[in-house]
């Protein structure tokens, strides 16, 4: 494991992080231990973690919405967590929910709380995760899987900063600062009516797009050392990483991403002494490239005998397309500089236009 969360993330990050940890300990909070484990899951050099860090910087100190949008298992909920601990309400409570693991029926009073006698089984009157989190951060992971009532009834509380608990006739102020998630595309969810237009403006003040851990190059590496190195720590062994693995988890696809790589360092430190070491049919994955996980539905095949030239171009226009023309995100993929592709995408439409003048 790398000496310290320095060298995982920018020293103004980490900075930011360790300034919050020395607040007064006897409001209710996250644990100085929880702040500094949010923080180093945010490890990695890739572009795309680069800049949710910056975002997360940028946003932390203001009282605004943020809506983060990314896979199951990229760290929606570390990143809120960081939000919150870099945030003046640090010194509050944190309180996390689970749009999608509460029924219909139940999360209303979840959110809002309700009165005594107000349905059947409210012997008595409950606080709703609004008011527990009364003066701190309320995080709403996967909020396109709140009903579409229930999210006209969360506007007007964002926008009156005012609720009435289920059963209740008094409104009662509410000062909470509300980060929500989803691991669907907003405009999908939209379109499929899972989320209304009127929340999302208002939640998306500042949208963070975590990137998915295959779209992260060497990160996967940087993460999988810091897993094992947490186990080594824990558990008084000295294992590591085979070449073999390393390569292995380089060019895996990761559709459960940073929770399903954690899996796999944990499966291989269980299974090997020494040096670890996973065969392909022993990795955790549950689906496979081919069912339709973004960026490898279809595959690239090259015939035998095509020149390494070839098949550079073929991969590079393969996966601008993948990115619909996004130059930026296909040069982060290929690890390549953005000029770096604009002089290859250049040379490629000269050769077709001198291919076209001899034709």
């Amino acid at each position: 494991m790398k000496n310290g969360a320095g060298e995982f993330f920018s020293a103004d990050f980490g900075a930011g992080l360790a300034d919050r940890a020395q607040i007064d300990s006897e409001k209710p909070r996250m644990s100085v231990e929880r702040m500094q484990d949010c923080a180093l899951r945010l490890i990695g050099h890739s572009p795309g973690m680069q800049r949710v860090r910056e975002l997360i910087s940028r946003v932390a100190p203001t009282d605004s919405t943020v809506l983060i949008c990314g896979e199951s298992g990229c760290g929606k909920e570390l990143v809120a967590e960081s939000i919150h601990v870099m945030s003046p309400r640090a010194d509050q409570p944190f309180v996390a929910i689970n749009c999608a693991a509460i029924p219909a029926t139940l999360i209303e009073a979840e959110l809002f709380g309700h009165e005594r006698g107000s349905f059947t089984g409210a012997v008595r009157s409950r606080e709703g995760v609004f008011e527990r989190a009364s003066g701190g951060t309320l995080f709403l992971d996967e909020i396109t899987e709140m009903p579409l009532d229930l999210q006209s009834r969360l506007l007007r509380v964002l926008e009156t900063k005012r609720l009435s608990r289920v059963g209740g006739n008094d409104d009662l102020d509410v000062d909470v600062r509300v980060i929500a998630s989803t691991n669907r595309s907003p405009a999908t969810a939209f379109e499929e009516g899972r989320l209304r237009e009127d929340i999302y403006y208002r939640l998306a003040v500042v949208t963070v797009q975590l990137p998915p851990l295959r779209e992260r190059g060497e990160d996967i590496l940087v993460l999988a050392e810091f897993f094992l190195g947490e186990l080594n720590l824990r558990n008084g062994t000295n294992k590591r990483l085979s070449d073999e693995l390393r390569v292995r988890f380089l060019h895996h696809a990761w559709p459960g991403n940073v929770r399903e790589l954690r899996n796999a360092v944990e499966r291989a430190y269980i299974l090997c002494d020494g040096e670890l070491n996973l065969s392909e049919q022993e990795m955790p994955t549950l689906r496979s490239p081919a069912d339709g996980m973004p960026g490898h539905d279809g595959g690239i095949s090259m015939p035998i005998g095509a020149t390494l030239e070839e098949i550079e171009r073929t991969f590079i226009l393969a996966t601008l397309k993948h990115f619909e023309g996004d130059k930026r995100r296909a040069a982060d993929v290929l690890g390549c500089s953005l000029k770096t592709l604009y002089n290859k995408l250049h040379a490629y439409q000269r050769d077709q236009q001198h291919r076209g003048s001899v034709n």
